[in-house]
């Protein structure tokens, strides 16, 4: 048995400090070690090796003095068929989409031209979309842009398509960032309702950024999923006697029922959900039931993000969790949200699994 009783989540309110949480902007845990070299293209698909050929360029050309207002110091223009060059003008691209279908190692490219960016850690951000538009709404938009216009690259993962309001905030952030020289990259959440059928988003994410399309080179990324096609069947729940046990005797845990800690993320800005899985070596949850709205089920997505990129594993007793969200849900504008949250907790669940063997 543990030496002590397991953490609850819902008796933690962290307080993080505006300095955190842009420090933090960095790849998760998962992306530590990744770099071009270790993503491997398929053979069969040359334009992936093609975008490590481009990115591996313009990482490059960020080395150098910070471009403050809009000047060219530093940056990669892209010429005919993608070719790497140096900028001549303002105008040319001063970011980078990566355009592919769900599974071609975006994500893992997005990070290794973070790590390949010749510049400190202090001078470069990567964050999802919605860890971007949390951060907006801890800091305030103008801190916000004064915060990141002294870096020297902006990396935002999964930039959400399917909110309009958030869109043009992000936007409009980006072309006071861009203003101030910050080179920008970028991929888009492109799982559609229907899963396994990845897809190219280019244009959607041009036509939602408005203005800022003409500062974008799009990259596109052919392949199969490399994971898996469709949404991976949940794993049978525990008894909540059993995740109680596992709870108790692993070192590092916390122990919620599954009612309480929806209400108690209500409680807790988006923003510091990382803060709230602090320390934590897995999260046991009983009595997991159906969310009961949109509001509560948005703020799950970003805890199961949280957990994801931290690699918690998450034990539970009740439903499983690809019945967390109702089919009105699944069918609606959030519903690429909805299955990125089961899919990653799904895999979080099959992780934990090996605990209520060994307690």
């Amino acid at each position: 048995m543990a030496d002590t009783a397991p953490l609850s989540l819902c008796d933690r309110e962290p307080h993080v400090p505006a300095d955190r949480l842009v420090a933090e902007m960095v790849p998760p845990p998962r992306f530590d070690s990744v770099r071009f070299d270790t993503y491997i293209p398929d053979p069969n698909q040359p334009s992936q090796t093609e975008a490590v050929r481009v990115l591996a360029n313009f990482a490059a050309g960020l080395s150098g003095a910070h471009a403050v207002g809009g000047g060219n110091r530093g940056f990669l223009g892209f010429g005919k068929f993608g070719k790497a060059k140096a900028a001549k003008t303002p105008a040319g691209p001063r970011g980078v989409y990566l355009d592919g279908g769900y599974g071609v190692g975006k994500t893992h490219l997005l990070a290794s031209l973070w790590h390949a960016t010749p510049a400190e850690p202090s001078l470069k951000a990567f964050g999802t979309f919605v860890e971007l538009t949390n951060l907006v709404g801890a800091l305030g938009f103008q801190k916000t842009v004064q915060t990141l216009s002294g870096h020297r690259l902006l990396c935002i993962d999964e930039f959400e398509l399917d909110d309009p309001g958030d869109t043009v905030l992000v936007s409009t952030l980006l072309g006071k960032l861009v203003d101030a020289g910050v080179a920008l990259a970028a991929t888009s959440n492109t799982l559609p309702g229907k899963l396994g059928e990845g897809r190219f988003a280019a244009a959607d994410f041009l036509r939602e950024i408005q203005g800022l399309a003409a500062r974008f080179h799009p990259l596109r990324i052919d392949g199969e999923d490399y994971r898996h096609r469709g949404l991976p069947e949940a794993p049978a729940p525990f008894a909540d006697e059993e995740v109680t046990k596992a709870a108790y005797a692993t070192e590092g845990a916390s122990l919620d029922d599954f009612p309480s800690l929806l209400a108690h993320l209500a409680k807790v800005h988006p923003s510091r959900y990382g803060a709230l899985t602090d320390g934590l070596k897995v999260v046991c949850l009983t009595d997991v039931q159906p969310v009961p709205d949109q509001s509560t089920a948005l703020r799950l997505v970003v805890l199961a993000d949280r957990l994801y990129d931290r690699e918690v594993p998450v034990l539970a007793s009740g439903l499983p969790f690809d019945r967390l969200f109702s089919e009105e849900m699944l069918n609606g504008g959030y519903r690429k949200k909805y299955f990125r949250a089961i899919s990653r907790l799904t895999a979080l669940a099959r992780d934990a699994k090996g605990l209520v063997e060994g307690a």
